[in-house]
């Protein structure tokens, strides 16, 4: 695969982890669900307008409207909001590695859902490694009695499982080129938590430049514009090579939280890392493939 490709799958973990980063700051001035609330509408927004500039919109049923109604919710509604809500008692660096949980939360969920992919045995191998790292990111709560941190922990996981969902959804859903899908479940998602948000936090007040420029960089950049380039490089490098910006996210997070805001991060959290990481590792397989498979060596060749 050509080194450009590796250098946007690099950019876009990297951007991804540093979403948490961004809900800390949005988190000083606005309430968890207009920090949603804003971030699934500007990158609704920001959908609408690639889709104008390069004639991408489609029409669309009402079946498939039902269809992306679900997955806004359970691939933007619930989990962003999710993540601002837990982090108001846990790090941005403890969020991103929850998120890392996502694809151990697709293999339970795809082994369940109705014709998904069944867990094989080094899988189910990589889930359990997944719950032993969120034990391990849970237990400094555990030893302290900060209840509110060990719920908050508890409560982000709900987020790579809506994500779990929403993949495995998303296969019913025939005819809807990426982009249009994303910016038609970014809007319903936009419809459902507004008088949500608005009901519980009112109307956002932002005074502040940094809150403005956070706002900006999530919404546009690290939604719309980051999911347009994901599906731009999904058919051209497979899901596989895409599938590694789960690796790259929580470090991302992490630096970003214990450099910048000033996070406390402990021996067990960053233990609890590696184990998931290890989990994803099983979970992916093709690096335990690489090592153990018997090379095949090339059949002798008698001199001519």
């Amino acid at each position: 695969m050509p080194l450009r490709y590796w250098v946007l799958i690099f950019i876009l973990g990297m951007g991804w982890g540093a979403s948490f980063f961004l809900n800390a700051i949005l988190l000083r001035e606005l309430g968890p669900l207009s920090v949603s609330m804003l971030r699934i509408a500007l990158g609704a927004l920001g959908c609408w307008v690639w889709l104008a500039a390069t004639g991408g919109l489609v029409p669309v049923s009402l079946r498939q409207l039902g269809q992306m109604l679900v997955l806004g919710l359970f691939f933007y509604g619930v989990p962003l909001s999710v993540y601002p809500l837990a982090q108001q008692h846990i790090g941005s660096g403890a969020a991103g590695i929850v998120n890392a949980l996502t694809p151990v939360m697709v293999v339970i969920v795809s082994h369940l859902w109705p014709g998904g992919e069944k867990a094989t045995a080094l899988k189910s191998l990589g889930v359990l490694a997944g719950f032993a790292g969120i034990a391990l990111l849970a237990l400094p709560a555990l030893r302290s009695g900060g209840g509110a941190e060990l719920w908050a922990i508890l409560f982000a996981a709900l987020a790579p499982l809506c994500y779990a969902v929403a993949m495995n959804h998303a296969r019913s859903i025939k005819g809807m080129p990426p982009t249009a899908l994303t910016a038609w479940s970014l809007t319903l998602a936009t419809l459902i938590l507004t008088p949500l948000a608005l009901w519980r936090e009112g109307v956002p007040q932002i005074t502040q430049p940094q809150t403005w420029a956070a706002l900006g960089v999530i919404g546009f950049v690290l939604t719309s514009a980051a999911f347009i380039l994901l599906y731009w490089l999904l058919p051209r490098v497979g899901a596989t090579a895409t599938s590694t910006v789960t690796f790259i996210a929580p470090v991302s997070a992490v630096v970003l939280g214990v450099f910048v805001l000033k996070e406390e991060l402990h021996l067990p959290q960053m233990i609890g890392m590696l184990v998931i990481f290890a989990g994803l590792i099983a979970i992916d397989g093709r690096l335990l493939r690489r090592l153990y498979m018997p090379r095949v060596k090339p059949d002798h060749q008698p001199d001519g």
